[in-house]
């Protein structure tokens, strides 16, 4: 599908898409808002492997001086294209450091960590960069907007670090915040939305430059319960149209959602076991 002209976007009343209707389908012609001649690597280009995350014997030490802390055991873990799921455990289990490597914001001291078929875990940091930009999409607790700046910049900024041109960037980016259902809040500042819109935004964000990975670190954590069941039921969503979605949460009424949970203690899998998903609209 072409890029929308942006007198053809029309917008639609500003509230959540309901679970189970279809979203606005994207434009898959982000290729096409590259700026010209701008080569990317084989591995960012492909998609090789349908194991999207591959774990083997990661190991993560941290140095303090004193002592060495053993922050991940030997972990291995496959994650495969499509998956939704919850990584659990309280403070201290390990459950943010595996985060911060899956997001390549960290490195494993051992072992093997392979995103879409690429080993990165010996990837210097400039390639690391570029793997962050265009494979995973990040979404935080405290959303990490630019307070300053509209949720329609907010949301191009992925594609500015990207090179893609300012009309290809405008075009997705309301685009995005369509599927999202703030197609009218697209030149509010952060300051003027509600907790719930804020993290919309962010989710608009993550997905700008189409990641096949979608992180979310303990995204319902700053909401009230109503905006949080209104997140993970668009997280829902997303992963029915075949976004692969990592929840990491402490809260079991979040990771109801998900169709995996996965428990961490003492930086070890403690259980990693299917899960039938909370439905829309049931109680939690």
């Amino acid at each position: 599908m072409g890029l929308l002209n942006r007198g053809n976007i029309k917008e639609k009343p500003d509230r959540m898409h309901k679970p189970g209707k279809a979203l606005p389908k994207l434009s898959g012609a982000w290729i096409k808002g590259l700026k010209k001649n701008q080569k990317l690597p084989e591995y960012i280009t492909e998609n090789v492997s349908e194991e999207l995350i591959h774990l083997e014997d990661l190991v993560k030490i941290y140095d303090t001086g004193a002592l060495k802390v053993l922050g991940l055991k030997r972990i291995n873990l496959t994650i495969h294209r499509g998956e939704f799921v919850a990584i659990m455990g309280q403070s201290g289990s390990g459950k943010s450091t595996l985060m911060n490597i899956l997001g390549c914001l960290d490195r494993p001291s051992m072992g093997h960590y392979y995103l879409d078929g690429v080993d990165v875990a010996a990837m210097n940091p400039d390639e690391l960069s570029l793997i962050r930009n265009r494979k995973i999409g990040f979404v935080f607790q405290s959303f990490n907007l630019i307070s300053r700046t509209s949720a329609l910049k907010n949301v191009e900024l992925p594609m500015t670090y990207a090179r893609k041109n300012k009309r290809f960037r405008e075009q997705r980016a309301r685009e995005l915040l369509e599927r999202v259902g703030l197609g009218k809040r697209a030149e509010h500042m952060p300051n003027e939305l509600s907790g719930g819109q804020r993290q919309r935004v962010a989710i608009a964000r993550a997905l700008a430059n189409e990641p096949p990975l979608l992180l979310a670190d303990e995204p319902t954590g700053n909401l009230d319960t109503a905006a949080s069941v209104e997140i993970m039921e668009l997280f829902s969503q997303l992963h029915k149209e075949g976004t692969t979605v990592v929840v990491v949460t402490h809260e079991e009424e979040i990771a109801a959602f998900t169709e995996r949970i996965i428990r961490f203690r003492d930086g070890q899998i403690l259980s990693d076991c299917p899960n039938v998903p909370r439905k829309p609209g049931e109680e939690g």
